[in-house]
């Protein structure tokens, strides 16, 4: 379902499905933080419950077809992907090759939230999902946010143990915020006027 001109939707995309994964409660925490925003909309897309097929064998499935509306609907997108073996993760590549091409992210800000194990963080996941997201014409948002020794961050239950930590995450949601109230939101007010404009019919004057 379409959303309301005046107001903001963001999408937030996790890039695991591993049970009990770290990344899942990184994006409660921009959740939160989002919905603390009046104007703000969300949806949370797990691709657990997608079922989206291997790339190429099935374009026009129902599940890539939902997939691809519900990024589509969105002011914004925020990705959020843990660190495997230097990149981001395969479930995070399956959902960006199922946006189609056009993707559905052309034209969007994205913001992007890294989760790792290690003391470096995820700046090699980060640095190569921006590639990507670059690639297919997304407005890759500067300053990503990469959470190192995630499993000193949050606990087993998803409360975050540092102060610091939960800042900078909760500001991934915010910084998105801004960038979408500068510079999209005019932009869509400005269309939507000139649509309106173009739909009142020309007044006949008598002469």
């Amino acid at each position: 379902m379409p959303h309301e001109p005046d107001t903001i939707h963001i999408v937030i995309i996790n890039g695991s499905v591993r049970p009990g994964n770290y990344t899942r409660m990184a994006s409660a925490l921009v959740l939160d933080e989002l919905k603390k925003h009046r104007q703000v909309t969300t949806e949370v897309i797990d691709p657990a419950t997608l079922n989206l097929p291997p790339p190429g064998t099935d374009p026009q499935s129902a599940a890539t077809k939902d997939l691809q509306q519900k990024v589509g609907q969105a002011t914004g997108v925020i990705l959020t992907t843990p660190e495997y073996y230097g990149s981001f993760s395969s479930v995070m590549k399956l959902v960006i090759e199922s946006l189609g091409y056009p993707s559905a992210l052309s034209g969007k800000p994205v913001a992007l939230l890294g989760i790792a194990g290690g003391m470096i963080g995820a700046v090699k996941s980060l640095e190569h999902l921006r590639s990507v997201v670059s690639h297919v014409e997304g407005i890759v948002l500067p300053l990503p946010i990469s959470v190192a020794n995630v499993q000193e961050v949050f606990d087993t239950e998803g409360r975050c143990l540092d102060p610091g930590a939960e800042q900078l995450i909760r500001g991934v949601g915010t910084n998105l915020l801004t960038y979408i109230e500068y510079n999209v939101c005019p932009r869509l007010t400005l269309e939507r006027l000139r649509k309106e404009k173009e739909q009142v019919p020309p007044k006949i004057i008598a002469v």
